[in-house]
Parts: C-alpha cells; structure tokens; sequence
C-alpha cells in the first residue's frame, strides 16, 4: 500500500480535489495549512469551496503553526487515520513570514522548518496524502520574494518527492504518475 503520496500541480489544476478523492476511508484528519485572513473575502470564499467538498467524517485540523505540521506527522502510528496535508505552498508562506525570510533574513531559520519537514514525512507511520504547488513551469518573477518563494517551494517538493512513494503531477485535472507507489526512487 501506498503510504506517502506527493499530489503536485499548478493553479486550478485540481490537485486538491485529485489528492482528496485518493483518500476513500471514512474518517481523515485534514490538515488544511492556509491562514484565515477575514478581511479577505474572496479567500475565505476559496476556503469555504474546500470545506463543502469534504466528507462530514473527516476531521479538520486548521492552520496549525508552521512548526506544529512536522510534529503532527511524526506523532502518527499506523493505526490513526489517514492524513490529507492541503498545501504545502501556503504552509511554506507560513515558515518564510514566520522566519521574516522574505529579505534573506532568517532564511536559514526557514530552510532548518523544511528539513525538519522533510524529516518528519519520513518518519510518518499513517497513510499520506500531501498538496502542494507545482511552480517551476512558469515565467522568472519579477520580484526577489518571488523569486525566494519559487525556489524554496521547488526544492521542498524536490526533497519531499524523494521521502514519497507515490509522486504525480496534476494538469488540467489529469494526473501524470510521476513516480508509481512500488516504483524505484
């Protein structure tokens, strides 16, 4: 059985809905990562369309602190639950505000989070369903944080797709089998 499974893919690409349907047990905990900001309708529109598209049984665990996600999967054991992580493009915003990395300060505090990561993904003991952004198809930014995000968020998928079983890449709602669960790494 596949234990790990990296869901990859670009904006409105139907990776999350790809990487919830993978998860047929009645009971998941939903670690949805994104940070609630009211003021922000059009936001917290996105995130109620992610709520009404779960199953009732699952349990959500929302916006845990960055550091708190490693220690969550690493407490896992076989018995518990299957684990969707929804994305790991928003919980890295959450490690580079935190680090105050976006001007190259606390990069290394930011980039010692996403070992500690990585990590922790190895080590989990329960199935593993992770989200996150594909960004590396697409034109330089124009910005340094831009630049920053792009890059940190393309070497964690890197890392994060040697620790999973399973790697697929959703465009335009199909998934590519990057890597096969049972496949060589």
């Amino acid at each position: 059985m596949t234990r790990r499974t990296l869901v990859l893919g670009g904006a409105r690409s139907g990776k999350s809905a790809h990487a919830e349907g993978l998860l047929t047990d009645a009971v998941v905990t939903y670690v949805a990562t994104a940070r609630r900001y009211p003021d922000d309708a059009d936001w917290e529109e996105r995130i109620a369309r992610h709520v009404a598209r779960r199953p009732l049984t699952w349990t959500t665990v929302e916006a845990p602190a960055p550091g708190d996600l490693p220690a969550l999967l690493t407490a896992t054991t076989p018995d518990d639950p299957p684990i969707l992580v929804d994305d790991l493009a928003t919980w890295l915003t959450g490690v580079l505000d935190d680090a105050d990395a976006w001007e190259g300060r606390g990069l290394a505090r930011a980039e010692a989070g996403c070992a500690e990561l990585v990590r922790a993904v190895g080590r989990t003991r329960s199935r593993l369903v992770l989200v996150s952004a594909e960004v590396g198809l697409g034109v330089v930014p124009g910005t340094r944080s831009g630049r920053l995000f792009r890059d940190q968020l393309g070497s964690l998928n890197a890392r994060l797709a040697e620790v999973c079983d399973e790697v697929l890449l959703v465009v335009a709602g199909i998934p590519l089998h990057l890597r096969e669960a049972g496949g060589s790494r």
